[in-house]
């Protein structure tokens, strides 16, 4: 399992250096949803993480908005399933903080693609 990232390219390098690297066991992607400005910028902080400019300029804009906010990181993240699963990932690892909106939200958008 991939720490939680923000840019999937950052993923599909990182899977690509391990199959370089002879390690072909199945990794799967985490992605957490941003569902408050604090929260992102403490675990981008604990983790790492980078965040790309789109996903920066989102959290931004609704920083002060705590319900767009939430709207616009489930929308990113959302996103985020979707390229990867097209991509042909393993599964999706979804850290949603013990919040069942957010999981019932995203389990809503994929529905049809999972």
């Amino acid at each position: 399992m991939s720490q939680l990232f923000f840019d999937n390219d950052d993923f599909y390098s990182f899977v690509e250096d391990a199959r370089i690297a002879g390690i072909e066991v199945p990794v799967t992607p985490g992605i957490m949803p941003c569902l408050s400005a604090k929260t992102i910028k403490r675990m981008v902080t604990i983790c790492g993480a980078k965040l790309p400019e789109k996903f920066r300029k989102s959290i931004e804009k609704y920083e002060e908005n705590p319900d767009a906010l939430f709207d616009a990181g489930l929308y990113y993240a959302i996103s985020q399933i979707i390229d990867l699963l097209v991509s042909g990932c393993d599964g999706i690892h979804i850290y949603t903080m013990n919040n069942p909106v957010a999981v019932k939200r995203i389990c809503d958008g994929i529905k049809n693609i999972v």
